[in-house]
Parts: structure tokens; C-alpha cells; sequence
């Protein structure tokens, strides 16, 4: 057992004995002082089957204590009626005052199906309901100010006043000021709190720590966007209570809070922060004491009662242009989002910081440093891999998203070239960042040097970016604004900005303006479509097939003789043994598991036995789509393509001359079948002028620079070569379109004789009725004939007729042809079935399928 699996069997067993020692803890005993009553759980604002316990502590005055108000309080997350600690025996002179423990939180039930703001309200008026209170005053400190706008809005008759005492409310002033944002850092937060709640080994240390998953799941379902509506709305006495230097909840809050309820009386207290209620004493209970005194005796101002203006001022919309700059815990958030983002985007990062600028919402100075503090560390753990880690691990995750090999190679001869400045110079030419810093550890440039170069360039850089994104941002949000655009209006921007930055630097070159014409050109020529944009019709057809022969499965009995008819994993080797031999390009099977030496003397015996020469074709036995193919022209390339791959490989002698792909059909009834499609197969190539690179003549012909990623993969270091006058360079060695072939309809080729020959070399081939032959013959004369033919591999059902990437087709003339191919494959597949061929089960595919992605 390797030490990987061993470490992670251990774990394992340390995560189950974590998770029953949690199971078997017992709730803590209730602490004095506190009670408990049972009441409905609520989701979504409707009661459900389970109970919830409901903690909670009630403090009384010592005389007349049935006739005394009643006085909710409402803690804050995290929190819980601890939080009211000092405060409740202040108020307690006078009122009843009862502090829950709302669900998820202190001694309540932790495990709740919501822990929102909304449905805590329900909650508290059940508890409400069990005392005997009917009416009470509600005071919401923090996050318990949500709790205590949503009571007061479901049941206003039910609260006697409203305070807000440090705490939230309006959604445009909580953290980031806009709910999706806003609820994907919550969700960030929630899903880190939770893997460590569940994930990691801690036999409940961390259970009841008080940033837990309640905690996190309580900002994570909650919606604040409702609570503006309800102040609105809400007409009963309102007081405001915060201090002046809150860095939790902004003082502008309470400053809105006190604007849209007209009625509302507001108490800003100076030099107090968020956590004034712990301490409490006169200075907060003075003031409470007093409000409740005059809302009891009806001296407090309702919305009826409002001063005109104020309500006039009340019905203006929120104007976020009026927005004040993120301050407090709520900068150090949007600060760190921006450090951390870096990570993912350098350019669009400083870009939304400008915009963030532009809008005033930040300081042009913090948020350049936080740009800046990302940039600095993530380059210097690029350049760090690049120095500790080597070329091997550019093969695994998370580099391999990230540099490819290939960009590594490039920015290795640039560096040799131009030495260190090529660091500083990257700077400024998106793209080429990732690879430059990593070749750079890689090179092992001198540490000191590298931060040198590329500070310096970051430096001069991330103002810039960040300073032009504020003056257009700000700019372009403005007239965004007037056009009444304001919940998309921040991401337009943005988005803008960052497509302006790389047209514009793409642009500002021949070679960028070039690939700019490629990567539009791939976007309207369907041949280079991706996947998911060229199949689903084709999907759509098949599973109406699937209908009409009642099964989603049947096309797997069209070639009896192939697993599965060759949809997938089928061993290549196993099918040209079935062909015959005359007929087929020389090969050998090389099983995985063998070593080295043992695959090498093979090889050589193949050469050996058939008195072949090189160059040799090596390709995995089931291969896909070209994946993993290499022709070796030399033995130390043979040796190295064997390295390279340890599974099952085909040895193939390489046959000169022109190659095809033949579709084949033939119905279970029919003596002899027919050519359903002809694919000619060219190898594109390019004609050196003596001046320009091979780089440059692939971006200047007019087809091969659509396909230009697939020619830098093959080329590598050869791009930066200049072709000799005259000297032709093939851009790819194999027949295949995902590697740059050029595929042509061939249909003209078809003859009778041509037919005769496929149906010869097939007939043999028991089971056989559907596929496409990818083989080579002298001259497409010889094709037409017939005669010196080389079949190269037989692939099965899922194998298309390649004649469609013919350019001259248009993408409906290509579904029609695949739409056809199939409705061959479900209809031979079902006369086999009543032959009794063996039709494999859906859950058989998906074992195929995962297995091919394990060998892959």
C-alpha cells in the first residue's frame, strides 16, 4: 500500500471515530437561569412536524411583576442570550424582559431546517405565545435586528415599538451592499465552515466553537432584501441606537434605518462601537428605559404623528450614488476578496477594484495595495513551483489548468534570449504571466532578481489598470445610472472594461489581430465548434430513436462481433485481428503491465519479423479521436512514447501515402453492404519565405490559423524557427481533425469497385456491419480501384462519418448526415436484437465509459 493510501485510510478512520464520538456527546446540562420551552420548527415560513427546543432567560422586576410590559430581546450572530448578560437586569426594573436563545444558537436545538432571520421571527412569537405575552417591545441587536423588522412586519399589533441596537437592516448598506454578492461570500463561508465541521477529524471541538455552521447558515439564509419594504411600511414608535464607530454594521445604516421610518427616533452614541451592549450601564440602558417609558405612555411618535418633511424625505428611493465607502469589517472583506481573486484573474481584479474606485466605494490607494499584496503572492508561488516542483508536475492538477507545457517551452527560449527583462516585459502582455514566472523558478533565476523585475513592472502596472478602470468605470456606471440600469450596471462595467483590456492589447498587434480573426472565425465555422455546442441536436434525434425502438440502448447490438459495437474501451488490436492480414498495416499488441525493456524487445521483434523500417506509429489499443498517437522517427522517440504510456499500445508499422476514412454499412439481411461516406484526409502544410516564422506563416494562412492551437501543441520549440525559401513544413503528421487534418468529402471517390474491395476485407469480419475504416492507399486512383489498400484501425458505432467537416457543408447538412448514420445504427442494432444479439444495459455503458476514463 503506497503512503497516499495509507494516509488516507488513516484519515478515514480518524474522521468515522470523530463523527461517533460526536453522536454519542449528550447536550450540555442548562445552566441556571435559563429555561426552555418546545415549539414548531419553521422553514420557509411554514411550521413543520419537528420540535425545537427553545432556550431562553427571563428576567422580572422584583414587585408587581404580572402587570410589568414585556420586552423581547434578540441577540446577534454569533451570539445568544449570554449577549444580554448585563443589559437584561438593567432593564428589568421595569419590564419582563425575555432573551431567547434563537434556533442554532446557545442552548436551543442546534440542527434546524432553517436558521433565517424570517423564520427565527416565528419562533420568537411562539415563544411569545407559551409565556402568555400578547404584546411586547422588541429590541434586535446585530443580526437580531433582522429578526426583529420581520416580527414587526408579520405582526405588528403584536410590538409595542421596534429598536434597533447596532443593527443591521437595509440589504444596500450590509457588507457589499448587493444580495448575490453578498450571499456567494456567505455561501463561501458556510461551505469552509462546514468542511471543517464535518470534514476534518476534531470529536466535537469544534461543534459549539462560536463561528459554527449555524452561525454561517444564518447569513446564508437570510434575505435582507425584504426588510427595507417592511420599515417602510412599519408606522409604530421606531428608536435607532447605535454607536459612531460600528465597523460591523456602518453607522450610514442606522443613518438609512432612520431616514425611510419617518417616525423613528435615532441615538448615535459617540465613541461606541458594535459590542456596546456587553458592557451596557447607564449609557445604553439610560436611553431604552427612557423610549419604552414614553412609547408605554403614548408620548412616542407613531407614523401618524411624523413630521411632514420627514416623510416626504421617507418616500424618496435609496440613492446609491449617496453610497459611503466600505468601511470596518466590511473593507477588510472586500480588501481580501480582491488580495485573494489575483489568484484567478490579475487584470480583472484590478479592474473591478477601479471600478470600485470610480464608484467611491473604495480608496484608490487601499485597493491598489490589495491588488498588489495578490499579485506579489501568487506570482511568488509560481515562481516557487516552477523552482521546487519542475517540469513533472506541470502534468497534475492545479498547474495543469493553469501553465501548459507547451507555454513553459516559449517562455524558457525567451528567457535565454532576452534574459531577465522578459519578466518585467510579461507585465504588460496578458497570457504570458503564468508560464514566464514558472519557467523563471524553473530556471532557477535568483530569487532577489525575479522580485525585482516583476515588482517593479506590478508596480508601474496595477495603478494603472486600476486607475484608468475608475475614470472610464466611473464614467461608464454613470450612464448606466441614467438609464435606470442599476442591479447589472457594476458587472457590465466590469465586463466591459475587461473585454476593452484584451481586445485592446490583442489588437495592438499583427499576431493578436490574427488570432482575434481565429477566434471569432471558430465561432462561425462549426467544424471547430466545441462539443456541447454541436451535439445536442444530434442528442435530441438519438433519444427519439430511443423511443421509437424502445430502448436507449440498442445501437450496442449493431456489431455483435465488437464489444459493446465499439462505443468505447473496445481494444483495437482485437478488431484488426479480425480483419484480413494482407489487408491491415502491420502491428503488435503491447499488454500494459510489462517493463520497459520487455515492451522495447517487441518493438523489435516486430521490426525484426516483418523487416519494417522507421518511422513506427505508437497509439493506445483503445484510443480515442487521435488522443495519445505519435509517430516515432527515431528509437530514442519510440523508447520515449512507451514511457509515456504504461497501458495497452498498439506498435504500427507507418504507411506512405494518402489517407481516408471509408464509412460502412451493411443490414443484417443484405449480402454485400455499401459505402455510406468518403473522408480524403490532407496534412496541412506551410511554405517558408526565408522570413517569416513558422508562427507567423500558420497565422497568415488563411485555414491553419483556426487551428493554430493544435499546431503550437505539435511544433513546440519549432515555432520560433524560419523556413527556408521554398521548404515545406507539415503542420500535423496524423490523419485526424482534432490535430489539425484537413477533412474533405471523398464522396466522388466512391465506385463500384471500391465497394467490392471494403465488402472483401469485412466479409470475414463475422458480426461486423457498422464503421468507419480509417486507412491508406498509393493515390486516390488506387482507392477508386480498389486495390493497395491498408487498413490503419476498424472503429465502431460511435464513429463518425468524417466527410462532414468538410468545410464546404453547411452544419445542418452535417446533423443530417450523423442524424442518418444513426438512425443506420438503432435500426441494424434492432434487427440483431431479434437475431438475438446481446444488447448492453445502460449502467454497462457507464462502467465502459468509466472505465476509459480511468485508463485515460
Amino acid at each position: 500500500m503506497t503512503r497516499r493510501r495509507l494516509f488516507l485510510a488513516g484519515y478515514l478512520v480518524l474522521l468515522a471515530a470523530s463523527h461517533l464520538v460526536r453522536s454519542l456527546v449528550k447536550e450540555p446540562p442548562l445552566p441556571v437561569g435559563l429555561s426552555t420551552v418546545t415549539v414548531a420548527a419553521v422553514s420557509k415560513g411554514k411550521t413543520g412536524t419537528q420540535e425545537v427546543r427553545l432556550a431562553y432567560r427571563l428576567w422580572q422586576p422584583s414587585a408587581a411583576a404580572e402587570g410589568a410590559p414585556w420586552l423581547l430581546l434578540l441577540h446577534g450572530s454569533p451570539g445568544s442570550s449570554r449577549d444580554f448578560e448585563r443589559l437584561g437586569p438593567e432593564l428589568a426594573a421595569r419590564y419582563r424582559v425575555v432573551a431567547p436563545d434563537l434556533p442554532g444558537f446557545g442552548h436551543s436545538s442546534r440542527q434546524v431546517p432553517s436558521y433565517s432571520v424570517a423564520d427565527h421571527a416565528l419562533c420568537a412569537s411562539a415563544l411569545l405565545d407559551r409565556l402568555g405575552a400578547e404584546r411586547a417591545h422588541v429590541l434586535g441587536y446585530s443580526m437580531g435586528g433582522g429578526v426583529a423588522i420581520e416580527l414587526a412586519g408579520r405582526e405588528p399589533e403584536r410590538v409595542a415599538s421596534l429598536t434597533l441596537l447596532s443593527a443591521i437592516g437595509v440589504q444596500e448598506l450590509e457588507l457589499l451592499g448587493q444580495h448575490t454578492v453578498n450571499h456567494a461570500i456567505h455561501g463561501v463561508q458556510l461551505g469552509f465552515l462546514w468542511l471543517l465541521e464535518e470534514a476534518v477529524p476534531h470529536f466535537g471541538l469544534f461543534d459549539r466553537s462560536v463561528l459554527s455552521v449555524a452561525y454561517a447558515r444564518n447569513f446564508f439564509d437570510t434575505d435582507q432584501r425584504p426588510l427595507r419594504g417592511i420599515l417602510e411600511r412599519w408606522a409604530g414608535p421606531t428608536l435607532v441606537f447605535h454607536g459612531d464607530r460600528d465597523v460591523l454594521v456602518a453607522p450610514a445604516a442606522a443613518l438609512e434605518h432612520q431616514r425611510i421610518v419617518p417616525q423613528s427616533e435615532l441615538v448615535m452614541v459617540p465613541g461606541e462601537n458594535h459590542f456596546m451592549v456587553f458592557p451596557a450601564g447607564e449609557k445604553v440602558s439610560g436611553p431604552l428605559l427612557d423610549f419604552f417609558g414614553r412609547v408605554d405612555r403614548g408620548e412616542a411618535r407613531t407614523r401618524e404623528g411624523a413630521d411632514p418633511q420627514r416623510i416626504a424625505e421617507a418616500a424618496e428611493p435609496f440613492d446609491r450614488r449617496a453610497q459611503p465607502p466600505v468601511q470596518g469589517f466590511s473593507l477588510v472583506i472586500l480588501l481580501a476578496i480582491l488580495a485573494v481573486s489575483t489568484f484567478v484573474s490579475e487584470d480583472l481584479s484590478c479592474i473591478v477594484a477601479g471600478v470600485l474606485v470610480g464608484q467611491g466605494r473604495l480608496a484608490f490607494l487601499p485597493a491598489t495595495l490589495a491588488c498588489l499584496v495578490g499579485i506579489f503572492v501568487g506570482d511568488i508561488a509560481l515562481f516557487l513551483a516552477g523552482r521546487f516542483m519542475g517540469k513533472p508536475w506541470l502534468s497534475r492538477a492545479p498547474l495543469k489548468w493553469l501553465v501548459s507545457p507547451e507555454a513553459v517551452e516559449r517562455s524558457s527560449r525567451w528567457a535565454n534570449e532576452k534574459g531577465p527583462a522578459i519578466i518585467f516585459l510579461s507585465r504588460f502582455v496578458p497570457g504570458t504571466r503564468l508560464a514566464t514566472y514558472f519557467t523563471a523558478g524553473l530556471l532557477h533565476v535568483p530569487l532577489m532578481r525575479f522580485v525585482g523585475w516583476f515588482l517593479l513592472a506590478a508596480t508601474l502596472w496595477t495603478p494603472l489598470l486600476v486607475g484608468v478602470s475608475a475614470l472610464v468605470g466611473k464614467q461608464a456606471y454613470g450612464w448606466l445610472e441614467q438609464a435606470k440600469v442599476w442591479a447589472p450596471a457594476l458587472l457590465l462595467v466590469v465586463v466591459g472594461l475587461y473585454l476593452l483590456l484584451k481586445l485592446g492589447i490583442a489588437a495592438a498587434s499583427w499576431k493578436g489581430r490574427r488570432r482575434l480573426k481565429a477566434w471569432w472565425g471558430r465561432k462561425l465555422r462549426w467544424e471547430f465548434w466545441p462539443p456541447w455546442a454541436f451535439y445536442p441536436p444530434v442528442v435530441v434525434y438519438v433519444l427519439w430513436l430511443a423511443v421509437r425502438y424502445r430502448s436507449l440502448t440498442v445501437f450496442t447490438a449493431a456489431n455483435p462481433g465488437i464489444p459493446a459495437s465499439g462505443f468505447i474501451g473496445e481494444s483495437k488490436a482485437d478488431i484488426l485481428d479480425r480483419l484480413p492480414g494482407h489487408h491491415v498495416a502491420r502491428y503488435r499488441r503491447l499488454p500494459a503491465g510489462g517493463s520497459q525493456e520487455e515492451r522495447e524487445l517487441l518493438v523489435r521483434e516486430l521490426v525484426r519479423e516483418h523487416g519494417l523500417e522507421l518511422p513506427l506509429v505508437v497509439k493506445p489499443d483503445q484510443g480515442q479521436r487521435g488522443a495519445g498517437v505519435r509517430i516515432a522517427g527515431t528509437w530514442d522517440e519510440v523508447v520515449e512514447a512507451l514511457a509515456e504510456q504504461p497501458g495497452d499500445l498498439i506498435v504500427q508499422e507507418f504507411i506512405d501515402g494518402v489517407e481516408f476514412g471509408v464509412f460502412y454499412v451493411r443490414r443484417p439481411h443484405e449480402e454485400k453492404g455499401r459505402v455510406f461516406a468518403v473522408t480524403e484526409k490532407r496534412l496541412p502544410a506551410v511554405v517558408g519565405d526565408g522570413r517569416r516564422t513558422l508562427e507567423e506563416l500558420i497565422l497568415a494562412d488563411p485555414r491553419a490559423l483556426y487551428a493554430e492551437a493544435a499546431y503550437r501543441e505539435r511544433l513546440g520549440n519549432r515555432l520560433d524557427e524560419v523556413p527556408a525559401p521554398g521548404e515545406t513544413v507539415l503542420l500535423t503528421d496524423l490523419g485526424t481533425h482534432c490535430r489539425g487534418a484537413v477533412f474533405l468529402d471523398g464522396g466522388h471517390h466512391t465506385t463500384d469497385e471500391l465497394e467490392d474491395a471494403i465488402h472483401r476485407v469485412s466479409q470475414p469480419f463475422e458480426g461486423f456491419f457498422f464503421g468507419r475504416y480509417d486507412l491508406k492507399v498509393p493515390s486516390s486512383d488506387h482507392l477508386r480501384s480498389g486495390q493497395g489498400i491498408k487498413v490503419l484501425e476498424l472503429n465502431g458505432v460511435t464513429s463518425e462519418a468524417t466527410a462532414i467537416y468538410d468545410p464546404k457543408h453547411s452544419v445542418f447538412t452535417a446533423w443530417g448526415v450523423l442524424f442518418e448514420q444513426w438512425r443506420l445504427a438503432f435500426e441494424i442494432g434492432h434487427h440483431n436484437r431479434q437475431r438475438g444479439a446481446v444488447v448492453e444495459s445502460v449502467v454497462g455503458l457507464f462502467e465502459r465509459l468509466a472505465a476509459a476514463r480511468r485508463r485515460g
